[in-house]
């Protein structure tokens, strides 16, 4: 068994969903404070604007995406889960750190390749992908409001390539999409707040994925959600700077490359 009698397997497929919703519920009340909209990549005014779908129908789309998610994630654990029920022992504090490293790595090409293809395929994305880009001014709960086909293509089946590929156990599984999750949420945040770890640590963060959902970066920064080496490598990469927008607050502007 697991932590509090509950499986690892059950605890791997259900706490990245919860942490979804909570750490986006954390970004909804920072949204509410009107003091930090000079943080806002983009004003309320333009949000309202440009956003082609309500935040009711957002949620019901995530909550489809996450039902594919839990059935993929169960009949996987099922397929390959010990008959005896005997928990796998966790290796040592290197090999877990070493198998996030080829999960994050592995969940980054799949993600790319997949998400680039379905901007160069034209039927894909008019009828798949274009779902995800109504919202222009992204926000933290839609990070996973795609067409429920993208969502299992991109999101479940690159998970579950992560999974298999690093080795992980179950329990390891449970901190890793959690942390997964964690940063896919805080790129589609549309905020730029000072001392934002995960910005400190990865260029993948909510300016550099705020230039892919505006018109002039949907073919740049296709990178996602941690590293940006495939966009630099396949020259599909578009560097940002936080500059000061006319009539106060920043904004994410593209910088042009020799």
């Amino acid at each position: 068994m697991g932590i509090g009698g509950v499986s690892d397997e059950l605890l791997g497929t259900f706490v990245p969903i919860a942490v979804y919703w909570l750490y986006s519920g954390m970004y909804v009340v920072l949204d509410g404070v009107e003091r930090l909209d000079g943080y806002r990549l983009h004003t309320r005014e333009e949000a309202a604007a440009k956003n082609a779908v309500s935040r009711a129908a957002v949620v019901r789309g995530v909550l489809v995406q996450q039902a594919f998610q839990v059935a993929v994630s169960l009949t996987l654990f099922a397929v390959i889960g010990d008959e005896s029920g005997t928990r796998q022992k966790q290796p040592s504090a290197p090999v877990i750190v070493l198998q996030f490293i080829v999960a994050m790595l592995v969940m980054d090409t799949w993600q790319y390749f997949m998400h680039r293809y379905m901007h160069s395929n034209k039927f894909l994305y008019k009828h798949i992908h274009s779902k995800h880009h109504t919202l222009v001014v992204p926000y933290s709960f839609g990070a996973l409001y795609n067409h429920p086909l993208e969502g299992l293509i991109l999101d479940t089946i690159g998970g579950a390539l992560s999974f298999l590929f690093s080795g992980m156990t179950p329990r390891t599984s449970i901190f890793f999409f959690s942390f997964a999750t964690i940063k896919t949420v805080d790129d589609h945040c549309g905020l730029w707040l000072p001392g934002n770890i995960l910005h400190a640590l990865f260029n993948n963060n909510s300016a550099y994925h705020d230039i892919h959902h505006q018109l002039y970066g949907n073919k740049y920064n296709f990178s996602q959600p941690f590293f940006v080496m495939w966009d630099k490598i396949l020259g599909t990469y578009m560097p940002y700077s936080i500059e000061q927008r006319k009539g106060g607050g920043i904004e994410s502007r593209p910088v042009k490359l020799d």
